[in-house]
């Protein structure tokens, strides 16, 4: 019979991975925290008429990625492609939005049906920040200061720039869209197959191909800029005079498009040179006119997403992974015989409790003590603590460094933590 494997690209986190899981992630919650963000939770499946009035149905997700399923009811369900809408209905639907400033983030799976690479999978990670009932550029440059204070504190504001743009308001866009598919038509048989596609459904997409020869094409294309409204133009030069203030280098990137229908105004992205083509860890932008378009009244918003599997991959990469995010104990407490066993679990208590944040592993499942002690070394501990009859007899532990050549202590059990406190730095 054949084994049982994981879909292709829905990968497991394994428990020497999940550490800097867990590092990352508790950083994202501590700077949130200290600009007032409050976590949401949303179920990970939704009726797929959201995704398709917020995403656009002509767009690639839609059209190519989603996961969709009818469930024994005969309704059309579908895997979350992304945070923002889900996040939308349930703010509207719980009644956070109207005459309300909500700052809001959560974290979680998110699946779209793609060929998998390194740092793009089929279930991914994202984190995703979500503002609502805030006009102004204020907002939007609060969102990029606290990214970039999140980039401090993982090591990686040298390895990441920030681009900005406006797309303007509907009507503008529409205006650009019809002199952009005007000109493009014109070289309709020198563009990618992608970019083809596009004229027909998403004409703005095609100023962020990758393509070289339809990047050359656009040099003389219409410029976005030109249709902008003075709305979005005052909007867009106070974003960036308060980004000036804050000291966050930009760099405005007049190309810049989202590749979802409910954007405006305001668009930006963080990238690095350090992933090859996988280059984004963080994206957003302004998205005033999507509550409405789903239902609730008028709401003015702007957020931003961040993939997991991307932002690590980049610490990984550049070997910015702390220390501290590793899974290893800190303490190994072995024990031979019944008594010391019975002893070592008392003790293990005794430390976790003298010692908190270290990781105390006690060992199980018995052994001889040549076997306890190859245990304890590949636990990655820096110590172990031993107890034999000899030692409940004494009132006494062994304690072996398992990191350097110090040599064995024998110590009394009352003066074990006292011990280990500053070995640990605890």
């Amino acid at each position: 019979m054949a084994k049982i494997q994981a879909i292709r690209g829905m990968n497991d986190i394994l428990p020497e991975q999940t550490p800097i899981w867990q590092f990352v992630e508790g950083k994202v919650r501590k700077v949130l925290a200290g600009y007032g963000y409050r976590e949401i939770r949303m179920p990970i499946v939704e009726q797929t008429d959201l995704f398709k009035r917020s995403i656009g149905e002509v767009t690639d997700i839609v059209e190519k990625e989603m996961y969709t399923f009818e469930d024994r009811n005969g309704d059309s369900l579908t895997l979350r492609p992304e945070g923002t809408a889900g996040c939308v209905r349930a703010a509207e639907e719980h009644g956070l939005l109207f005459n309300q400033t909500q700052r809001l983030w959560y974290t979680g799976p998110m699946f779209r049906h793609e060929r998998p690479q390194k740092g793009r999978y089929r279930q991914f990670h994202q984190i995703g920040v979500e503002c609502f009932g805030m006009a102004g550029p204020d907002i939007d440059a609060e969102l990029l200061i606290l990214t970039a204070r999140l980039w401090k504190e993982l090591g990686l504001t040298a390895h990441t720039r920030l681009e900005i743009n406006s797309i303007g308001t509907s009507a503008a866009r529409k205006a650009y869209r019809e002199a952009l598919v005007e000109y493009l038509s014109g070289f309709r048989e020198q563009l990618d197959e992608d970019s083809q596609r596009r004229l027909e459904t998403n004409p703005l997409r095609i100023l962020d191909s990758k393509n070289a020869d339809t990047q050359a094409i656009l040099g003389d294309a219409p410029k976005l800029d030109d249709y902008l409204d003075e709305e979005s133009l005052a909007h867009f030069r106070r974003l960036r005079e308060l980004l000036d203030a804050a000291g966050i280098q930009y760099t405005v990137n007049p190309r810049l498009v989202r590749g979802l229908d409910y954007y405006g105004k305001t668009v930006f992205e963080w990238i690095t040179d350090s992933l090859g083509a996988q280059g984004t860890v963080c994206a957003g932008g302004r998205y005033d006119g999507l509550v409405e378009q789903l239902g609730g009244k008028p709401t003015v918003a702007v957020g931003f997403a961040m993939g997991l599997e991307r932002l690590i991959l980049l610490l990984e990469t550049l070997d910015l992974v702390p220390e501290e995010a590793n899974s290893d104990a800190d303490v190994y407490v072995t024990a031979m015989g019944e008594r010391a066993v019975a002893a070592a679990f008392a003790m293990s208590e005794t430390l976790r409790s003298e010692l908190p944040g270290a990781v105390i592993v006690t060992h199980c499942g018995g052994g001889s003590f040549k076997s306890q002690m190859k245990k304890a070394d590949r636990s990655g501990a820096r110590y172990a603590v031993i107890l034999g009859e000899n030692e409940i007899d004494s009132g006494t532990a062994g304690l072996k460094p398992l990191r350097s050549d110090e040599g064995q202590q024998e110590l009394a059990q009352a003066e074990l933590v006292s011990t280990l406190k500053p070995l640990l730095g605890a």
